[in-house]
């Protein structure tokens, strides 16, 4: 193990949205937490906060909402995750979260693998998992709103090496309370840091939460705004994947060492129970 990690601060911005251009507002809403909290070194905003629902908004990134996160992100010398953008890429759309280092540089963009279908009209679900290292602190990975509800897709991620999930959310629906059960499972399952942020006014519902490596919650937000300020330990997380949870449950271990293979996941694989379960689409 590194000797060298050690504590990390985050800010998670849970902010009263309208589904107009929010650009001008987040960006000072992020250079203000700066101020008032100088330790933070990374600022999360949750899904879609630019512009809302939309497909029509898309637009290619690089794109000028980008480089205006991007200038942000190294004036303040910050790494910035600025939620999620609809991006467009030829006939195709994504949601996409970018990475933004202190450099100004994005050195990830992460494209939604669900998006909330058949809600999220005319979005394309992506098909890459995105991990990025924070040099002396740890490996962190991206996933967004939907994609929780998949557990193969934390998994992935801790696979491949992340100690803290970020987790944009745009929710505003009465189903948040079981997303808040999804976000302290999967942590616990995974021995890692989740950070969970959703919007607050008209994009979402708030209650925000982020949750420790041992299921423990670190703050719940309120349904108003809030900056959330914390600091993760990522030496918990090793301390917590090599001893076992509450020095209990070894997860990762056995998920390693365990031999089984899961019928869903055999090549051509099909599934008569979930074949008919009918089409995707809208309840009538």
């Amino acid at each position: 193990m590194s000797n060298k990690r050690r504590a990390f601060g985050i800010a998670a911005l849970q902010l009263k949205l309208d589904e107009v251009d929010n650009l001008e507002l987040l960006l000072q809403k992020i250079q203000r937490t700066k101020l008032r909290y100088p330790w933070v070194k990374m600022v999360v905003l949750s899904e879609l906060a630019v512009r809302g629902v939309g497909a029509q908004h898309a637009c290619e990134l690089p794109s000028p909402q980008e480089n205006a996160f991007c200038r942000t992100a190294r004036e303040l010398g910050i790494w910035l995750i600025p939620g999620s953008m609809y991006e467009k890429c030829g006939a195709a759309v994504f949601n996409t979260t970018p990475v933004i280092a202190p450099s100004g540089e994005v050195v990830a963009r992460y494209r939604k693998i669900y998006p909330f279908l058949p809600y999220e009209k005319g979005v394309t679900g992506g098909d890459r998992f995105v991990v990025f290292d924070v040099p002396g602190v740890g490996r962190f990975g991206v996933s967004i709103c939907y994609d929780m509800w998949f557990p193969e897709t934390t998994r992935a991620l801790v696979w491949l090496g992340a100690e803290v999930i970020i987790h944009p959310t745009k929710t505003d629906t009465i189903d948040r309370k079981d997303e808040l059960s999804i976000v302290r499972a999967s942590a616990s399952m995974n021995q890692c840091y989740i950070v969970d942020v959703n919007s607050a006014g008209t994009q979402g519902v708030g209650h925000s939460l982020v949750v420790g490596p041992e299921g423990e919650t670190i703050h719940q937000a309120s349904v108003e705004e809030e900056i959330i300020a914390f600091e993760i330990d990522v030496e918990k997380v090793e301390q917590v994947r090599e001893r076992g949870m509450k020095g209990l449950g070894q997860t990762l271990k056995s998920f390693r060492d365990g031999r089984v293979r899961y019928p869903q996941y055999e090549e051509g694989a099909v599934s008569a129970a979930l074949e008919n379960l009918g089409e995707l689409k809208i309840p009538e």
